[in-house]
């Protein structure tokens, strides 16, 4: 073990459930991790109302009260946190170098687990009604729409998706979209258009999300993509599925990412192309996007984090030699 000041065995960047998970296993294995959460610490869930789908929790809890218990356990079992954003880093060196604005953080290991950010309109209504009717998660807040009207916006496999699956749910889903023509596979587009209950708004924008002042969605203003004229269409709520980014800005050229900018792990461990580093949660999984899943990831990076420094033992002596180098580098 090293005694440099600022010296991990194990950083975990990121606080969402996956951050979290790994945060609680590796206390509990003594790794005493250091968890940057960020400044938005607790990642999408803190912005999600009810939640319904956790195990464990019958009756359902608010996202941001699930998060408070994620960090709570993780805290109860020795890890150490840090609200911030990380600025920089250098995982290609050894020890990896973590860098928060002037202060340099180095670890022998590093789970990444900065999750992903799902794209929205950028309409002022919609961020202040979004888990009040707006939604970027079918999946997660579907069962909460039942016999409403709702809209869908977005062209691809995400959206028909979504309205699909909503139609459990909705009496009626509308789908709109920018043009006439569609990003999503055939196969997807072609289960949408069949469903009875699915219909669509071609060359059309949502650009107003509408209320009651009661903070209830009542409905939305289209606006046509063509010949710029308005109209308002009545719905209980409207789901956003136009994608997502994962949080990847501060890894490009260091860790290797998949056909769709997430990263890339050694599947089925979380491994990625670097030794020593590991990538949990939403920010390599663009497939299920769960609270669960994303835990479930959460624990398996820490336990493959766990046997790797296992596996590498104490830090060598030459290794420990060159910290003092490496921050100065980096800090430079």
């Amino acid at each position: 073990m090293t005694t440099l000041e600022n010296h991990h065995r194990l950083i975990i960047v990121g606080s969402g459930p996956a951050g979290l998970t790994a945060a609680i296993y590796a206390a509990r294995a003594e790794l005493a991790p250091l968890v940057i959460e960020g400044l938005a610490a607790g990642g999408q869930l803190m912005q999600t109302t009810e939640i319904e789908n956790y195990p464990g929790f019958p009756n359902g809890l608010q996202g941001p009260e699930l998060m408070i218990n994620f960090r709570d356990q993780a805290e109860r079992f020795g890890a150490k946190f840090l609200t911030d954003d990380v600025s920089e880093v250098d995982l290609t060196a050894t020890p990896k170098v973590i860098r928060v604005h002037n202060t340099t953080y180095t670890a022998d290991a590093v789970i990444v687990s900065t999750g992903a950010t799902a794209r929205t309109i950028g309409l002022e209504s919609e961020a202040q009604l979004m888990g009040h009717g707006v939604s970027t998660c079918a999946t997660c807040d579907g069962y909460f729409f039942r016999d409403k009207e709702l809209i869908v916006v977005g062209g691809g496999d995400s959206a028909m998706e979504e309205a699909t699956f909503l139609t459990k749910f909705a009496t009626k889903v509308t789908i709109v979209h920018r043009r006439d023509t569609y990003r999503a596979s055939k196969i997807m587009l072609e289960r949408a258009r069949a469903n009875e209950k699915v219909e669509f708004i071609e060359w059309a924008a949502v650009t107003e999300v509408l209320d009651d002042g009661t903070g209830a969605v009542t409905g939305v203003t289209i606006t046509d993509t063509r010949d710029g004229s308005t109209r308002r269409v009545d719905a209980g709520g409207l789901f956003v599925a136009i994608g997502h980014d994962p949080n990847t800005k501060l890894f490009l050229g260091q860790l290797d990412t998949d056909e769709n900018g997430y990263l890339a792990t050694d599947s089925p461990s979380t491994r990625t192309n670097l030794d020593g580093v590991f990538a949990c949660g939403d920010v390599q999984d663009h497939t299920y996007r769960q609270a669960i899943t994303a835990a479930g990831s959460g624990c398996a990076a820490a336990l493959d984090a766990e046997r790797w420094l296992a596996a590498i033992g104490d830090v060598d002596p030459a290794i420990e030699a060159n910290h003092d180098d490496v921050a100065q580098s980096v800090a430079g």
